[in-house]
């Protein structure tokens, strides 16, 4: 090479290096595959990470009104230096991503209600491809507030957009097929997804109130007029109602797809008046994005009655076959399944077997009598658990889990809930939750997240509902299902000592190969409050987030129970290290270059606050 290529190659590589790297959508990408080609932080620097900047919300720990405390789940995006991120009380705060110093923020002024999940998970960018340059709105960040509003904001300055639905937002409960009873029944935590000039929503729905629960539907508008698109529904509404897509939606642009993890129909523990596989339900559906035509669907538990909902983000990778790259997607459930699928046909890339499983004792219920098992990949959580193989840390805890076992109709993973009890394993949090998965593809490796906890289901005659749930002594969730002959109660299963029955490790972070299926690699991860030492991190933590990895040969994780961000060897698992937060982190942690500088962030809200305290702080590490 000659001396003046040469220089003229150190320069670019200047100049990219000096460059900014965005994280312009809550996966990283539209495909929400979580990973990076930063590289700046790696494996042999990570041990230096420091706190760059923290970043308060200043709001409230405590709920608007009745419901649960409010819960810090957002990945911020990155734009060209500005850093956007949502919270539950409706703010929306843009940031110098190097300083963390507030450029703008906005304030939906949230309806109080009694929201059930009171979480915000992020924002979404566009950029409107017709409108000139500087034009006001040119640049948008849409926002969908606890309260059902979808908001178009100016990125620039944080003002409502006018022309969006003639004042900047839209009311989602409006137009609706069946509408809530209560503000709080109907809800919006994830950030809508945008492909071609289109806005598309999902929604959360109340858990277990009503058997004719609100409706699920999808709703695409126009990201400039706020004009309504299309509308999809997931199931006949006739009897039933939710199967929503309240976790993050995944796009394919070039294919025009859009990709709807969908819920459970409602009520959650009896499908007696929902007779049927509920299809659609429990599913990743693909869209036409542009008309909300229905491609193909992939259904993961037929006629649930255990809430294993598709929790998760859909990912987008490459599989690769014989020399062959095909179009995928990976989703887990809360089953503890991950399928992959061709992208365009929804055909699984493995096996699937439809395998034979206990059948309901309950009046009225009709529960499948198969379900599908993909042959590969495995399953990494434990799907059975006999008593004798009961957990405890001493003599008195194991003995009283296992006489709790003993005690509950025990089949396996989907045993039906009954009258006396059933242990449902992976219980109602999974198995596989919202966090996701992600994909390296330098190492061809998804990283898997998975839970391994227990839960205990009993099926209540309605009108034995309100005495049971005023002689709740065990800390039991206990509600309606009105409409249903059945309320429902559901705990994790956990000794007095609050310790769980599930034998350890109790959350695991997994590698998987992405062509094969095989696993490479599997950790326990975290720590629960109040474990002695040196078992707590050998027996790891139920998680709530998800990872991301960078060409860095690293995974980035909070989600644990314990106040720290994690970094991990990519191909081995290894912890190379662990940052400080102010609280644990139940949310997906990004990675952004601004001004030649790599920074990770991180939202540390904490988890419930019985299993720590909660906070609102966004706290962002650096190198020196």
């Amino acid at each position: 090479m000659s001396t003046h290529w040469r220089w003229a190659a150190l320069l670019v590589c200047s100049i990219l290096s000096a460059g900014d790297t965005n994280w312009p959508v809550y996966g990283g990408d539209e495909g929400g595959s979580k990973y990076s080609p930063l590289k700046q932080i790696h494996r042999g620097n990570v041990t230096s990470l420091k706190v760059a900047w923290t970043f308060s919300t200043g709001e409230p720990l405590t709920p608007p009104g009745r419901g649960r405390a409010p819960a810090f789940e957002a990945t911020p995006i990155v734009i060209d230096g500005v850093m956007y991120i949502g919270t539950p009380y409706g703010h929306v705060f843009a940031l110098d991503a190097a300083t963390g110093k507030q450029k703008w923020s906005y304030d939906a002024k949230i309806i109080p209600g009694d929201y059930g999940d009171f979480a915000n998970r992020g924002v979404t960018f566009w950029s409107d491809p017709k409108a000139k340059a500087g034009a006001p709105c040119r640049q948008r960040i849409f926002f969908s507030s606890i309260d059902a509003r979808l908001t178009a904001l100016d990125a620039a300055t944080g003002a409502p957009c006018a022309d969006f639905a003639g004042k900047g937002e839209i009311n989602l409960e409006t137009g609706l097929k069946r509408g809530p009873e209560y503000k709080g029944e109907y809800e919006e935590t994830s950030p809508p997804a945008v492909i071609n000039g289109l806005v598309i929503v999902g929604s959360a729905i109340a858990d277990n109130h009503r058997a004719r629960s609100v409706s699920g539907e999808v709703r695409a508008f126009d990201a400039r007029t706020g004009a309504l698109k299309w509308t999809w529904h997931p199931i006949d509404t006739a009897n039933t109602g939710a199967a929503n897509a309240w976790s993050i939606l995944s796009t394919d642009p070039k294919r025009n797809l859009v990709f709807i993890p969908t819920g459970s129909s409602s009520p959650d523990y009896y499908g007696g008046l929902r007779p049927g596989d509920n299809r659609d339900a429990n599913s990743v559906v693909a869209l036409d994005a542009a008309t909300g035509k229905r491609i193909w669907g992939f259904q993961t538990v037929h006629h649930d009655i255990w809430d294993y909902d598709v929790a998760n983000q859909p990912t987008l990778f490459t599989f690769q076959r014989r020399g062959q790259s095909i179009p995928a997607v990976a989703f887990g459930s809360k089953t503890g399944h991950l399928f992959l699928l061709d992208r365009t046909t929804g055909a699984p890339l493995f096996d699937v077997e439809e395998r034979k499983v206990p059948a309901s004792d309950i009046p009225g219920e009709q529960s499948s009598p198969t379900q599908p098992v993909p042959l590969m990949p495995k399953a990494w959580t434990r799907q059975s658990l006999p008593a004798e193989e009961a957990f405890g840390l001493n003599e008195t805890d194991k003995t009283w889990c296992r006489d709790q076992i003993a005690a509950l109709r025990n089949e396996g993973i989907f045993t039906p809930p009954s009258l006396q009890g059933s242990l449902i394993i992976p219980g109602n949090v999974g198995g596989m939750q919202w966090g996701g998965l992600a994909w390296d593809r330098d190492h061809n490796t998804l990283i898997v997240p998975i839970n391994n906890l227990a839960a205990v289901i009993k099926l209540i005659p309605a009108a034995d509902f309100k005495e049971a749930r005023s002689n709740n002594r065990i800390g039991a969730e206990i509600t309606e299902q009105k409409g249903a002959p059945y309320a429902m109660s559901r705990v994790l299963l956990r000794a007095p000592s609050g310790v769980p029955c599930t034998p350890p490790p109790w959350g695991t972070l997994a590698a998987i190969d992405a062509s094969t299926g095989a696993l490479k690699w599997q950790v326990p991860v975290g720590a629960f409050p109040g474990m002695p030492e040196p078992v707590a991190t050998r027996f790891g933590s139920i998680l709530l987030g998800g990872p991301i990895a960078t060409a860095g040969g690293l995974v980035f994780l909070g989600a644990t129970l314990d106040p720290f961000l994690k970094a991990y060897d990519i191909e081995t698992g290894k912890e190379l290290w662990r940052g400080q937060l102010p609280a644990s982190s139940r949310a997906v942690p990004m990675t952004y270059q601004t001004g030649g500088k790599q920074f990770v962030a991180v939202a540390a809200g904490g988890h419930e606050a019985s299993l720590g305290k909660l906070d609102n702080t966004l706290v962002v590490f650096s190198l020196p």
